[in-house]
């Protein structure tokens, strides 16, 4: 019998080659796709209509009804609170502070949360409660953002608070639409799974998570008014506060926002998943949507490379950014000894057609 995922996964091109000394001793394969804000393909790696879902890469459109419906408006969520809403962040005190903020103006605590308890992402906020022998909280985990802003949804609609996170509430059949809006992906053909956190996950091509960037930060005349609008929101507030994307250090989401100067937003989704969306400029007059999944899932060494160099052929950084993102790529192989014994680089060369 086939495995699942055969129907659904094309071949993958090789992306990372893993240096060790003078031979390459391992390689992280996948698949990537550029579109811009027309639709066009802009570049395609591997087989770019795998699917795969989404992750984390989906949380600013699992944000965008909670504004189109007017809940964020009717609560007074801030930028910061719509930005840490689209985030994996790092439970950094910052961050426990803004989510409890959003509990508290909509009347409920963190016992209303569903999304389950982890170790913080911030080593020093690990390292802290492992100090005082104190478990995470729910607080911390990277997905409460998103969580606090779909309990504000249940209640501006009406929907059940308690089923929150069921496929079945009017909350999840809101974002699911959303989804399909931006992914061009019926919702017949959406494939549905269950997030880390609790939540439904989406799986769909790796082009159509390109062009929901391309949407994201070019919507099309063709969308209504107020989801326009709410995008336009959600990538100022990923603009203005990167770090409620991610963390202060070591999150490359975080530092790529802040490299591109309000050029770009970028997304982090689990197993592999990254996502960028790149808002009209003149080098991509209609923006752009860059979408890539590593196949075997890594999200450390082989990520970083990859999405940076293609963003460097796309000519989106420039030898400056590319400068100040240089601790992501490529990636260094260390001994046990601490000494730099080879790299994880981006092996690849994109066709582009403009």
């Amino acid at each position: 019998m086939s495995n699942q995922n055969d129907l659904v996964a094309g071949t993958p091109a090789s992306l990372v080659e893993v240096w060790r000394g003078p031979i390459v001793e391992s390689r992280h394969r996948g698949h990537l796709s550029a579109v811009d804000g027309a639709g066009h393909t802009v570049a395609a790696l591997g087989s770019p209509e795998t699917v795969t879902y989404v992750r984390s890469s989906g949380k600013p459109f699992q944000a965008i009804p909670v504004i189109v419906s007017g809940a964020a408006d009717r609560f007074g969520f801030t930028e910061q609170e719509i930005a840490i809403a689209c985030g994996s962040h790092s439970g950094e005190p910052m961050h426990v502070d803004t989510v409890r903020s959003m509990l508290g103006k909509i009347g409920l605590d963190e016992s209303a949360l569903k999304c389950g308890v982890h170790e913080p992402f911030s080593t020093e906020v690990a390292r802290a409660l492992a100090r005082d022998q104190q478990p995470p909280n729910v607080l911390q985990n990277n997905c409460s953002g998103k969580h606090a802003a779909m309990l504000a949804l249940a209640l501006h609609v009406g929907a059940p608070t308690a089923s929150y996170d069921d496929s079945r509430n009017p909350v999840q059949q809101a974002i699911a639409k959303t989804v399909s809006e931006f992914s061009d992906i019926t919702l017949e053909e959406i494939v549905i799974g269950v997030d880390g956190c609790g939540a439904p996950v989406f799986g769909i091509p790796v082009q159509a998570m390109a062009l929901m960037y391309a949407r994201l930060v070019s919507p099309p005349e063709s969308f209504a008014a107020a989801t326009r609008n709410a995008c336009r929101r959600i990538v100022k507030a990923m603009i203005d506060f990167p770090e409620m994307v991610g963390g202060t250090k070591d999150r490359l989401d975080t530092e790529l926002i802040r490299a591109g100067a309000g050029r770009l937003i970028s997304k982090i989704g689990a197993e592999g998943v990254y996502t960028v969306g790149v808002l009209p400029g003149n080098e991509w007059p209609h923006g752009l949507g860059l979408a890539l999944k590593i196949e075997d899932g890594d999200d450390h060494r082989a990520r970083p490379p990859a999405v940076i160099e293609a963003l460097r052929q796309l000519n989106v950084l420039s030898e400056k950014e590319l400068v100040a993102l240089a601790s992501y790529a490529p990636t260094v192989i260390r001994n046990r000894r601490g000494e730099h014994v080879g790299e994880a680089r981006a092996a690849f060369t994109l066709e582009i057609n403009r």
